[in-house]
């Protein structure tokens, strides 16, 4: 009965495994935050909660497990992800979302392997605040969004758009490092506990 009851395994390739390029820059939809909200705010009035997705890479270096994350400017780190298009399935979006920010330009499509679900957040209003559970008093959450991770292949390029840069934050930097990083980020090794990571030597 155990063994039905033991941690999946992620398996994780060495950070020296994979290239990175770059390639023209892409921008957020919204120039300020205010902005952002006041669209988020006008589209939950016309068709309901925003979806999003974000994608959590893992790798391996000096036997500690680093999770990939974008960095714009000196302070700002995220994990790779965007919004859905309505009616878009969860892993179909993020899919379309890798390919459109991490791939080749000449050859933009990747096989991202969708493995499993870590984490949903959600916004309770249209302000910065993110939970990882629906507070009690609200009856329409204005954004979900929902961390998958992605099962690497052993070796692959991506290119990275030139305004950002993708560095390997080890996991034990993001513990409990919310004013770093966020609490969506901070919270990952957490919720990584759960699985067991392979770090394969090739």
């Amino acid at each position: 009965m155990d063994a039905d009851l033991e941690d999946s395994t992620v398996h994780l390739y060495s950070l020296a495994n994979y290239t990175f390029g770059t390639k023209e820059a892409q921008y957020e939809k919204d120039t300020s935050v205010q902005l952002r909200f006041q669209r988020m705010k006008e589209e939950f009035q016309r068709s309901g909660m925003r979806r999003s997705v974000e994608a959590v890479l893992l790798v391996h270096e000096h036997n500690i497990t680093h999770v990939l994350l974008l960095q714009l400017g000196t302070t700002f780190f995220k994990l790779p992800g965007g919004e859905l298009k309505p009616d878009e399935q969860y892993t179909d979006g993020l899919k379309r979302i890798l390919d459109n920010f991490m791939g080749e330009e000449e050859d933009a499509t990747l096989d991202w392997q969708v493995d499993h679900l870590v984490a949903k957040w959600f916004r309770p209003n249209f302000e910065a605040a993110q939970y990882p559970y629906v507070p009690a008093h609200v009856t329409k959450v204005k954004e979900e969004k929902r961390l998958y991770i992605i099962q690497l292949p052993e070796k692959a390029r991506f290119a990275v758009p030139k305004n950002y840069k993708l560095v390997a934050a080890p996991i034990f930097e993001l513990y409990d490092n919310s004013s770093g990083y966020g609490p969506v980020i901070a919270a990952l090794p957490q919720q990584l506990s759960r699985f067991n990571m392979s770090y394969v030597v090739t």
